[in-house]
């Protein structure tokens, strides 16, 4: 998803909390069909973080442009809809799930309170609470919030992962009371030993699969020296959601992602992961719904958008 730098390296992006359409954010070589397969990915989805320049420009002609490229869902990042909703209706794309700040599930606004003056984007209301990303989620038809990112500033050490584990778990109670589903969106800081835990670990280990799921970006987890397809079938039944972007193949990789370059993030297709066994592995884990994201692109975001739905529309799973 997004590191620190990356997460906050444009202003108009940064003013996320204004409630406002703009302050709502998120063809290469086609492979040929495999052998005895056929099966295509259906109702791609994007990450609105993708084309987060474009969206206070023109954000209307933006979620045309995503829909005209075939796009079907959109993931969104933001704290009121009420502004974007009637455009994604207007051009028939479905808003699945939403991210919201690990604040609303700990409760630390007072760390956060320093990112945000460091970063200089807005802060998040005081009496916006996960209940009220609740109530916006179920005004708009949002199935699914999801916690985008711990920032270093927020992370401790093993200690601070069992209380995170545990607040997510009373968060996940109350998204399915009010029908809604948690989810987590990994990086790959969760790879890095601390202490004498693997967060990661602790998490699956830890989160109570009734009430918290994942969201897996494929990136993130090969930067953090996994294989994809062995994750996904190892949780199968706890990952509805897949963030899918490629890496490049020169690429090493890196837990820190402050560390990782632009140049690490591909087109699908344009980089080293196998997406046919990706995606075959994440048919049998009970993946519902696919969101392309690509965190920095080289052009236009919209072309690499298209390059990835090209891919992906055609490829045979």
């Amino acid at each position: 998803m997004r590191t620190p730098e990356t997460f906050f390296s444009r202003r108009r992006f940064l003013q996320l909390g204004a409630g406002t359409a703009t302050g709502l954010w998120a063809a290469g070589n086609v492979p040929r069909a495999l052998a005895g397969s056929a099966k295509t990915l259906k109702n791609i989805g994007v990450q609105l973080y993708t084309v987060r320049d474009l969206m206070p420009k023109d954000a209307p002609g933006t979620l045309k442009a995503l829909a005209g490229l075939g796009y079907k869902e959109v993931e969104v990042i933001g704290r009121n809809l009420d502004q974007l909703a009637p455009e994604l209706q207007r051009v028939g794309l479905k808003p699945i799930s939403m991210h919201i700040e690990a604040a609303l599930v700990t409760g630390n606004r007072e760390t956060l309170k320093a990112i945000a003056a460091r970063f200089n984007f807005p802060m998040l209301p005081d009496d916006y609470t996960l209940s009220s990303a609740i109530a916006n989620a179920k005004k708009h038809g949002v199935e699914y919030l999801v916690v985008s990112y711990l920032f270093p500033q927020e992370r401790g050490g093993a200690d601070f992962y069992r209380q995170f584990a545990d607040q997510m778990n009373r968060a996940g109670e109350q998204c399915r009371a009010a029908g809604l589903k948690l989810c987590y969106h990994n990086h790959a800081f969760e790879f890095a030993p601390v202490e004498s835990i693997i967060p990661f670990d602790l998490f699956m280990e830890r989160f109570d699969a009734r009430l918290v799921s994942w969201e897996m970006d494929v990136f993130w987890i090969a930067m953090g020296g996994q294989d994809p397809a062995v994750t996904l079938r190892k949780y199968k039944g706890r990952v509805p959601l897949v963030h899918l972007k490629d890496k490049a193949k020169a690429i090493a990789g890196q837990t820190d992602e402050a560390k990782v370059p632009p140049t690490a993030f591909a087109e699908v297709g344009n980089g080293g992961l196998n997406f046919a066994e990706i995606l075959r592995a994440a048919e049998e884990a009970g993946v519902r719904h696919y969101f392309v994201e690509q965190d920095q692109t080289a052009g236009n975001p919209l072309d690499s958008l298209r390059q990835s739905y090209a891919y992906l529309n055609k490829l045979n799973f």
